[in-house]
């Protein structure tokens, strides 16, 4: 998805106007009103693909480190904050109006488990229990894979990821990837086909 310009939502500092609007969505099962705004990914709702993870998803620890790959204005980090009050979610996006609106959706819904990060900002020492993405697969192959395989090596040995990508932006091919990546270090599955989009299981070590 592009913006306004050709802009794409990866950009670093958007130069587009920066419109913001409220609008309410459906985060871990209940209604909540968020700020979004122009130079994110998309402004107007919850994309369908981060609904399908968000539904294809197995039941959040009720403790641990989170980590949302590609936060946008937030909804996949609001949720797992929701779900688990009690762990720890980090929301790291390049861009830097996307980590504003971020913020600014947390502190809107009263949440203070989150930390929105650039992802240069995200501590070495820090490991993740859960890994959830809908990952910018416009950015392009090789730095797409650079992304996950730099976060996918952040999992702890007992945590799990889970990604999303439309079919017809190479989903499949993005699972051949990763079982490449992994190897037998950890189970990658498709786990489900919606609408259009394939999510993804990167399972435990062993």
């Amino acid at each position: 998805m592009s913006e306004s310009g050709g802009e794409q939502y990866f950009t670093e500092q958007p130069s587009s106007v920066d419109k913001r609007r409220v609008i309410t969505v459906r985060l871990a099962d209940r209604e909540v009103e968020v700020e979004t705004g122009s130079g994110v990914f998309s402004p107007e709702h919850v994309d369908q693909g981060t609904q399908v993870l968000m539904n294809e998803c197995a039941e959040l620890p009720a403790t641990g480190t989170f980590l949302d790959v590609g936060c946008g204005w937030g909804p996949l980090a609001l949720a797992m904050a929701l779900a688990s009050p009690e762990a720890t979610v980090w929301a790291i996006d390049i861009n830097e109006r996307s980590r504003t609106l971020t913020a600014a959706n947390a502190a809107r819904l009263g949440l203070t488990n989150i930390v929105v990060a650039s992802p240069d900002d995200v501590p070495a020492d820090v490991s993740f229990d859960v890994i959830w993405s809908n990952p910018p697969i416009r950015v392009g192959k090789a730095a797409l894979h650079e992304i996950l395989s730099t976060w996918l090596a952040r999992l702890t040995p007992d945590g799990e990821a889970w990604l999303v990508a439309a079919k017809h932006l190479g989903a499949p091919s993005l699972l051949t990837w990763l079982r490449e990546l992994l190897g037998d270090s950890r189970g990658v599955e498709r786990v489900a086909q919606s609408r259009g989009f394939h999510v993804i299981n990167i399972g435990p070590v062993g």
